[in-house]
């Protein structure tokens, strides 16, 4: 066995506990186990058991609620770094970072469907179903799947895919990371690489409501070929993204917006070098580390002005970002997969932060206080959501967070947990629980 265990007294330990939220960077496990193989992880998920620990597996650290930490143990996957391309097919190991895994992809030109975030690790983005940059044109990161292998609680390794465990493979594309298994390794279908235009205009923050209303009737339903993200900060109106071909759609949503960008961006570049170019546009600076805390939701339609105005009045220091889906994303029917939000038109961001404070009950403190501004922020936009809630931006707010993560997949899920983790082994705050529960 190769597992490497890191204790509160090790040289490592303190590095590799930090998570990639800085939230959660207080949490002290009693150990870190890493972990470079899926025989690795049965040992861990083994010692878990005959400890009575918890334990949490970690790729990225970038669960927004804090489910890749734990005072347990915290099993790494981060040594399974692995990209083997060959006929158009990766394979990947669960701790792959995006950036990794576009740049052996794109050595073949290919890429996949996914984020942009630098440090964001593949498991927990594609479990969740993974919105990107080409997600309008080619659907979730999720879609691309083929194939995937994990530990399930008693030690066994099983793959699945469209034929052998195919209630799995369905339930491992949307569901959220943890439900079911440990991920260890992944296979994709790499899509073709393409050359776009990054976009990236720029209006004055007085603009806001001129753009998100003209954003919100033409971002959603635009050609599959384009890809638009909103950002509204205190300094400004950003809308980024990419262009396949038809610059003419940049021309009409200006037009739409019935004012000329105070900036405007617009150049053509492989994917690659496209991908790293979008990285931090409209993030505000800040001289010191951020508490960050969001509240998202999923919208099936527009929603009216006075209500966006509502909102924009209020916004004060937050940040609104906005994300077409559509295009392939809608294409798939409820039930293709465990993502069950394939009718849904964009999802809406609301980011409250203060500077980070010291000490879990000040961060406690902190976080009740922002997570109180976002729902002020948000109740005006409540009646027109669809309810639905993306996994992979968990919210300890929800009333009913299940149905909202979940839609008319809950029950089906919950018949697949029950016969891949009967006991609920994998359990966690919002986790699903087996049929028979």
């Amino acid at each position: 066995m190769t597992v490497t265990w890191l204790r509160p007294d090790s040289a490592e330990y303190e590095a590799a506990r930090r998570p990639a939220m800085p939230r959660y960077g207080e949490v002290r496990p009693a150990a870190i186990a890493q972990c470079s193989s899926a025989d690795d992880v049965a040992e861990v998920l083994a010692e878990a058991r005959r400890t009575g620990q918890p334990v949490v597996p970690r790729s990225g650290g970038h669960c927004f609620v804090g489910r890749s930490s734990t005072a347990g143990i915290v099993l790494d996957v981060s040594p399974m770094s692995s990209v083997e391309v060959k006929d158009g097919m990766a394979c990947v190991g669960a701790g792959v970072r995006l950036p990794v895994l576009y740049d052996a992809l794109d050595a073949e030109g290919l890429t996949i469907p996914a984020g942009c975030g630098p440090t964001v690790g593949i498991a927990g983005l594609v479990l969740g179903g993974g919105i990107g940059l080409l997600g309008r044109l080619h659907g979730l990161t999720s879609d691309k799947l083929a194939a995937a292998e994990l530990v399930l609680a008693d030690g066994r390794v099983v793959r699945c895919d469209a034929t052998e465990n195919a209630d799995l493979f369905w339930a491992i594309r949307g569901s959220g990371g943890g439900q079911f298994g440990v991920a260890t390794r992944f296979w994709f279908t790499g899509v073709p690489a393409p050359v776009a235009h990054r976009l990236h205009l720029i209006w004055p923050r007085d603009h806001a409501l001129a753009v998100v209303e003209a954003w919100q009737r033409w971002a959603p339903y635009a050609p599959d070929e384009v890809s638009a993200v909103v950002k509204v900060t205190p300094e400004g109106v950003h809308v980024f993204g990419l262009v396949v071909d038809d610059l003419d759609q940049v021309d009409r949503f200006v037009v739409a917006v019935g004012s000329e960008p105070a900036s405007t961006s617009i150049a053509r570049m492989p994917y690659r070098e496209l991908k790293r170019s979008v990285v931090g546009l409209g993030d505000v600076e800040h001289a010191e580390p951020q508490l960050d805390i969001s509240k998202s939701a999923f919208f099936a339609d527009s929603v009216p002005a006075g209500t966006w105005q509502d909102v924009l009045r209020s916004l004060g220091d937050a940040v609104l970002n906005l994300t077409a889906m559509g295009g392939e994303y809608n294409r798939r029917d409820l039930d293709w997969s465990a993502f069950a939000h394939r009718e849904q038109a964009f999802l809406l961001e609301l980011v409250a932060g203060t500077p980070l404070p010291a000490g879990e009950a000040a961060l406690q403190a902190a976080e009740t206080e922002l997570r109180s501004t976002l729902a002020g922020l948000f109740a005006p936009l409540a009646p027109f959501s669809s309810g639905r809630a993306y996994v992979n931006f968990p919210d300890p707010t929800l009333d009913d967070p299940l149905k909202a993560y979940h839609g008319a997949n809950l029950d089906q899920l919950r018949k697949v947990k029950q016969t891949y983790d009967p006991e609920g082994f994998f359990t966690f705050p919002q986790s699903l629980t087996p049929a028979a529960s």
